[in-house]
């Protein structure tokens, strides 16, 4: 795994040890951040969420890209561990907060609240989409915010409050962009 453009690129990232953390392919990872540009333009001052981060490939890109802060949230330990070594290796530590955490157990959000939301849960379980409707609920996710939430081809998104962007598949994997209504 490596970063794909910006501020970090080509720079390889640690996948975290072990089966339970399925990382997101670089093709899918490419096809995400151009479908994000073009919709965004830039990642410039953006706060970003990586959750069920991994080794958190999606929130550096995005900080490599220009984003100005990405909250990481992981519970497994090895991914954890991973993460840690990412951000270090990259010295991002003053723009990252990482908790290690269930996604399901943040709180309210205190202050800023998010302008993109990257999450990669484990395939369908569907625990993106309660995710996505909590953390509304708690006043992380701006009006104005993009989320995008991978899942695999076999599953489909609907979640109340929200509009579908657009859906595309690549690989195993199916992403969904969506805004708050």
């Amino acid at each position: 795994m490596r970063i794909i453009a910006g501020e970090w690129r080509g720079r390889k990232l640690t996948a975290p040890e072990g089966e339970l953390t399925r990382p997101t392919a670089d093709r899918t990872r490419e096809t995400l951040f151009s479908m994000l540009t073009s919709r965004l333009g830039s990642f410039e001052g953006l706060r970003i969420a990586d959750l069920f981060a991994g080794s958190g490939a999606l929130g550096l890109e995005a900080l490599s890209r220009g984003a100005a802060s990405c909250l990481f949230v992981e519970q497994d330990p090895a991914a954890i561990r991973a993460l840690r070594r990412n951000i270090s290796g990259l010295h991002a530590q003053d723009r990252c907060d990482v908790r290690a955490t269930s996604v399901l157990s943040l709180g309210a959000a205190r202050g800023e609240q998010l302008d993109l939301l990257l999450l990669d849960p484990p395939y369908e379980t569907g625990a993106g989409v309660v995710a996505i409707d909590k953390l509304t609920r708690l006043g992380w996710v701006a009006p104005s915010a993009w989320v995008s939430l991978e899942t695999s081809r076999a599953e489909n998104v609907s979640l109340k409050g929200f509009t579908v962007d657009t859906v595309r598949d690549v690989g195993k994997a199916r992403l969904h962009l969506m805004r708050p209504e």
